[in-house]
């Protein structure tokens, strides 16, 4: 018997994340997740008259290809799938994984190479189409968590089918005051950061673009980031987990980044081009169900009280022009038990240990 929840998650994909009409093409992108939700997210598109396509990836595959990439293959590849991808109007992505680290031993400059190749179709997906990524719960997704699999699963259901059309007006207050800031000044244990985001444009990410969702972004003046951050959510990158990465940065560079055992590979990773040792984004996590890390961005990013920096490419919505194959969401928590800390808009406290002070954006607090 299907999954009730099954079908309303193809149904919020479908009408509600990426709003297919009839006639338009969506790509489905499945990597290891069961064959139901693929059928499901098929039968919901069909139903609003748009016409799906069907992708199906595996990691153990994708590493294969990767652990002998070469400049031609990739320019291959990314050439055909940019083509696909330029006749789609929507994209719809759901990620499962047995191990998250099955990338871990693939070269620097194996990725690199395909980051680079790969770069011009993710970009003309973000900016052209209307698309939604997301993970797949699995067992292994409930022990990074430290949950059991039955008590994940319902987790992942509850946050994937959250009412995000309510969030949508507090978080556009929230975009509001961002848009008139200059200056921010971040404190925390380890941080004492500050930059300007003046007249770059803050979007609000509520169920429209990544599920689950629940983030308000905006990116910093790309030379005017100067300071220390300490980054206290574990974090995985290219197939790589990282913990306490501390970055230094000055007139917007970062100029020493220090990851324990760990810190020849974040400087690898941070030297695979000029654009990867500035930063592209910053934003504050506002999704109320999610407040611990499982290493899997698209859930620690919307940390209810947390925020991300991050170094590499900038989004086309809030561009402040830096250029790279790297775009790597480092995530702070800043609530009281996890050390607290403070966030300044020119000068006024709006966020203190992870509570929202002003009473337009009260309704964002969890």
């Amino acid at each position: 018997m299907q999954d009730p929840r099954i079908d309303q998650l193809a149904q919020q994909l479908v009408r509600f994340s990426t709003n297919l009409k009839k006639g338009e093409k969506v790509l489905i992108d499945v990597a290891e997740v069961p064959d139901e939700i693929g059928i499901a997210l098929i039968r919901e598109a069909r139903k609003k008259g748009a016409i799906p396509f069907l992708r199906v990836n595996h990691t153990k595959l994708n590493r294969e290809m990767l652990m002998g990439a070469s400049d031609a293959q990739y320019a291959a590849i990314a050439a055909q799938q940019l083509n696909e991808m330029q006749d789609m109007d929507a994209y719809i992505a759901l990620r499962g994984s047995h191990n998250i680290t099955e990338l871990s031993d693939v070269p620097a400059k194996k990725m690199a190479l395909s980051s680079k190749h790969m770069r011009p179709v993710m970009d003309y997906r973000v900016k052209e189409t209307k698309w939604c990524v997301l993970r797949w719960p699995t067992p292994e997704m409930a022990q990074q968590a430290g949950m059991s699999t039955e008590a994940f699963e319902q987790f992942y259901f509850d946050v994937c089918l959250l009412d995000y059309k309510a969030m949508l007006s507090p978080a556009r207050v929230l975009k509001r005051l961002m848009e008139k800031t200059d200056q921010v000044h971040i404190v925390n244990p380890g941080t004492d950061l500050t930059f300007s985001i003046k007249d770059i444009p803050a979007v609000e990410c509520c169920g429209n673009y990544n599920i689950p969702d629940g983030e308000v972004f905006t990116a910093p003046v790309k030379n005017s980031v100067n300071g220390v951050i300490t980054h206290n959510a574990p974090t995985i990158y290219q197939g790589i987990a990282f913990d306490n990465i501390r970055l230094e940065f000055k007139d917007g560079k970062i100029v020493k980044a220090n990851a324990g055992s760990k810190t020849k590979e974040l400087n690898k990773i941070l030297d695979a081009d000029e654009g990867a040792r500035y930063v592209g984004e910053f934003a504050l996590g506002i999704n109320p169900l999610i407040k611990e890390p499982m290493r899997d961005i698209l859930f620690d990013e919307k940390i209810a009280g947390s925020f991300h920096f991050t170094p590499g490419q900038a989004y086309e919505e809030a561009d402040n022009g830096n250029r790279s194959q790297v775009h790597w969401d480092m995530v702070s928590i800043q609530r009281k038990e996890w050390g607290g800390g403070e966030i300044y808009l020119d000068g006024k406290l709006i966020r203190k240990d992870g509570i929202f002070l002003p009473k337009s954006l009260e309704k964002l607090n969890f």
